[in-house]
């Protein structure tokens, strides 16, 4: 097997270049990758001296940068030299497998689409990521944020992405399909919700019906289906609340000398938690549906989630993704691929 060519955004991200060039580092320490870094040669030259002893990663250089506050879709077009068009041109061109970026999501999407194109018979791309759940377990929902507005037949692409995507990348066997609602019963939800649910009922998908929020978490579904919208407010809400969980954690362990010694003896269970439930852990998002492996990591990742979005990239070149993906599209109804022809990115706001 060739060993995977990833492209990481040296400029994405609130911590540029710094903790970008950083993960870039851990990533060509510790996986089987080959590496190239795109943004400002100067700004990465000077994160990258004094490294010595590990494979030589490549720098290819970019003038500008797409900041996180701007426009996606104009931003994109006014900026062709920014290190997000350059990376995605490389994977274009067939230097590079896959593009990783803890950039602006909105950007990255609109220049995907531009660059790379849809996956033939995909009418909107979908950022899909990996959600923890009980007993070890995990699930994938999309979309967390690519598309604010869904028509029925995007939300059942979606759902043979996804499905496709936890059967190649995590060998799970008729991936159970769910979509997510405001009660279980076939009736709630809105229109939209209502004519997606009788799309998947009649699929050929493991459909299970409808979830609610609460049940994501309990593993009751290995693919949950959402709006853009819907997905980010879930996505965020669970990191903020993952944040205060742990914060409240930390405080009450402080109050006391016993609650010191306490939270002594259960460090090493808390910290294992803690890191399942972290953001840096899984890499970030696949945007799914477009005819390159993409992976958007967290605005604010630092070395590690760097490194996890790496591996993330590099484990979907191997295992094939992209390609199960362009199967799948075959099986939506033609109609998908004219519905979301027209459609704009959305710019909803960044990571």
């Amino acid at each position: 097997m060739t060993t995977p060519r990833v492209v990481l955004d040296a400029m994405g991200g609130d911590l540029a270049p710094q903790e970008i060039v950083a993960g870039a580092l851990m990533a060509a320490g510790g996986l089987d990758v080959d590496l190239t870094l795109v943004g400002r040669a100067d700004a990465i030259a000077a994160e990258l001296k004094g490294t010595t002893g590990l494979r030589s990663i490549r720098v290819v250089d970019a003038a500008d940068v797409i900041e996180m506050d701007e426009h996606a879709t104009d931003s994109v077009r006014a900026k062709p030299g920014a290190s997000i068009n350059v990376g995605l041109r490389l994977v274009k061109a067939g230097e590079a497998d896959a593009f990783v970026t803890a950039g602006n999501t909105g950007a990255t999407m609109a220049s995907a689409l531009l660059t790379l194109g849809r996956v033939r018979g995909i009418g909107r791309p979908a950022l899909a990521t990996v959600f923890p759940t009980q007993d070890d377990g995990q699930t994938i929902f999309l979309d967390v944020g690519a598309n604010a507005d869904c028509r029925p037949i995007h939300l059942l692409q979606f759902a043979f992405m996804g499905s496709a995507y936890m059967e190649r990348m995590f060998g799970v066997a008729r991936p159970r399909v769910a979509l997510l609602s405001i009660g279980e019963e076939e009736s709630k939800g809105n229109q939209l919700v209502l004519e997606v649910h009788q799309l998947l009922r009649k699929s050929r998908l493991n459909f299970v019906g409808n979830i609610e929020g609460k049940d994501i978490s309990r593993g009751a579904a290995d693919v949950v289906v959402m709006d853009g919208f819907t997905g980010n407010v879930v996505l965020k809400t669970v990191e903020g609340m993952a944040d205060l969980l742990f914060g409240e954690v930390r405080r009450a362990v402080e109050l006391t000398p016993w609650n010191r010694a306490a939270g002594l003896v259960l460090y090493s269970e808390l910290r294992k938690t803690k890191r399942r439930l972290d953001y840096a852990e899984y890499g970030g998002a696949q945007l799914l549906g477009v005819d390159g492996v993409t992976v958007i990591a967290h605005g604010r990742s630092n070395a590690r989630a760097v490194f996890s979005a790496v591996r993330a990239a590099r484990d979907a070149v191997q295992n094939g993704v992209l390609e199960v993906i362009r199967g799948v599209a075959s099986e939506i109804p033609a109609k998908a691929a004219r519905d979301g022809a027209s459609a704009a990115p959305s710019d909803d706001d960044e990571e």
